[in-house]
């Protein structure tokens, strides 16, 4: 109770002086004055000083409570020593000492230093900068004392600034609420501004409930129900969006298997080392420009994609036509030689780059994350989502409006047709699993963002793949898009209660039960072909 009565008495010397007797004060004797003041006297000056509003005693107020004032015995000269740097604490000025300066610590104890504190405080509560009032608010939220409520008022009515004004009325309602000698209809009126001030309003509440009244107590549980019902709202969708970040990269990975599986009808257990060939392709252009052209770092993964695209694309090719070919027909000797061919790349690049991880230095705008109306988007994420969809609107227009897109779907719809009119279907079955792979390549890329970059990182996603590609339906990539977002939202929603790996056999589960009941996925092709 003397505490708050001490620090009233300092709020209303520093609000209420006259102008007449601030003026009289004189700061540098004041000062001085410390030198020799006892414990009760340094009170009377700190008050003194509050009480001009002048800036200039700051630094030594500050200095008092933090324990750097100290008198020079040989001059009486009261000073500011930090280290090795002295300073005078009216001027500022850089001070000398003398060979025979003998320095002793102006002794304060904690009640002078909650002065010194709610001096400060009330002064810079009333700054002429809003960054100074808006941090002297936060500190009373931080620190709430009903001593302070009638310089919180007096700040509140002439303050301008929106958010320094929400930071003045939620330190208000902080105290009031924790103030046993308020109101219990002031304290319930506090409660809706406690609750809105925050994401630790309900650990406020929760510790207000203690010794409250019985209708405080009342106002609070409905306060801290709405709060966790939003917070529920705002977690769920959370979630949608972890999910919808999780669905790009199964999008990206998935989406050249959709068109490769879907036209040629190949399970091609190497598409997730063209994944991995795209990352590491990624990190030898990022380590080429390091060394040569450190100016365009932070375009490295721009540059990167193209390479990727036709290093995988360039692959594929070479394997269609190198194996897979002679290999139409006869599914399971296409799975052995793919699988193969995988375990082929996985030691290759083992053998040039070692088993160890690479990685990629992300660029500067990737880097860092934001609050977007109560959701927090890492920006890296952000921008994997914006170039999944590009990549798939772009295999749309391929697909849609291209000659070999023409051909692909004719020859995906009924390839003995398409034979017989003209269309060169191996040289289509060649350019497919080459854009398939490249699309993989450019997954790859995208993955270096997220994921360790080492010669087992297709393997972490060719089963996701193939679990999104026969969820959507084979061949269509709207299907893709549809089964990738999905079991990326239900991976998150189910990763809380059910864990990572419990997760995936769930959805595993899922997936074979709604294959029992629609053997083509969600969005089945349509042809002869496929009708056969």
């Amino acid at each position: 109770m003397l505490t708050h009565l001490r620090n009233l008495l300092v709020a209303v010397l520093l609000f209420l002086a006259p102008a007449a007797q601030a003026q009289q004060i004189d700061i540098a004797a004041s000062v001085a004055a410390m030198a020799e003041a006892s414990l009760k006297e340094l009170a009377t000056i700190v008050t003194d000083l509050a009480a001009t509003g002048d800036p200039a005693v700051v630094p030594a107020l500050t200095a008092l409570g933090d324990g750097d004032l100290y008198a020079d015995e040989t001059t009486g000269r009261v000073l500011i020593q930090r280290g090795s740097t002295v300073t005078d604490p009216v001027t500022g000025e850089h001070v000398e000492l003398g060979a025979d300066a003998d320095l002793s610590k102006i002794r304060v104890n904690n009640s002078l230093r909650r002065d010194i504190a709610a001096a400060l405080a009330g002064m810079t509560l009333m700054s002429d900068n809003p960054a100074t009032r808006l941090s002297a608010a936060n500190g009373f939220l931080a620190n709430p004392d009903p001593a302070n409520i009638p310089l919180l008022d007096e700040a509140i009515a002439a303050e301008t600034n929106a958010d320094v004004l929400r930071a003045m009325q939620n330190a208000r309602a902080l105290t009031v609420l924790r103030d046993s000698e308020s109101s219990i209809e002031d304290r319930q009126a506090a409660v809706p501004l406690v609750a809105g001030s925050g994401r630790n309003a309900i650990t406020i509440l929760s510790s207000s409930r203690t010794d409250a009244p019985e209708e405080l107590v009342a106002s609070i549980n409905a306060a801290i129900a709405g709060l966790e019902q939003e917070r529920a709202v705002w977690g769920a969708l959370q979630n949608v969006w972890f999910g919808v970040s999780l669905g790009s990269v199964l999008l990206l990975a998935a989406i050249g298997l959709a068109i490769t599986f879907g036209v040629m009808g190949v399970i091609n257990m190497a598409h997730g080392e063209m994944v991995m060939l795209g990352a590491y392709t990624t990190f030898i252009v990022q380590l080429t420009i390091r060394n040569n052209f450190p100016g365009l770092l932070d375009y490295s993964l721009l540059i990167a994609l193209p390479a990727a695209f036709l290093v995988t694309g360039t692959i594929g090719v070479g394997i269609e036509r190198g194996i897979i070919r002679w290999l139409y027909g006869r599914p399971l000797e296409t799975l052995l030689a793919t699988w193969g061919i995988s375990l082929i790349l996985q030691q290759t690049v083992r053998s040039i780059f070692g088993p160890t991880n690479q990685m990629v230095i992300a660029p500067t705008w990737m880097a860092g994350s934001t609050e977007f109306f109560g959701l927090s988007i890492t920006y890296g994420r952000f921008w994997i989502v914006i170039f999944a969809l590009i990549v798939f609107f772009m295999l749309l227009l391929v697909l849609n409006r291209t000659p070999l897109g023409l051909q692909m779907r004719a020859v995906t719809q009924n390839r003995r047709m398409a034979s017989s009119m003209g269309i060169r279907t191996p040289f289509v079955d060649a350019m497919t699993f080459g854009l398939g792979s490249g699309i993989a390549g450019l997954a790859g890329v995208a993955l270096t963002q997220i994921d360790n970059i080492s010669p087992n990182l297709g393997q972490n996603y060719i089963i996701d793949s193939f679990m999104v590609v026969v969820f959507g339906g084979v061949g269509n990539l709207w299907g893709t898009l549809v089964g990738a977002l999905t079991l990326g939202v239900a991976n998150k929603f189910l990763e809380p209660y059910a864990g990572a790996v419990l997760g995936k056999i769930l959805i595993l589960v899922l997936i074979i039960l709604f294959i029992q009941r629609r053997p083509r996925g969600l969005f089945a092709l349509k042809g002869r072909a496929v009708e056969q």
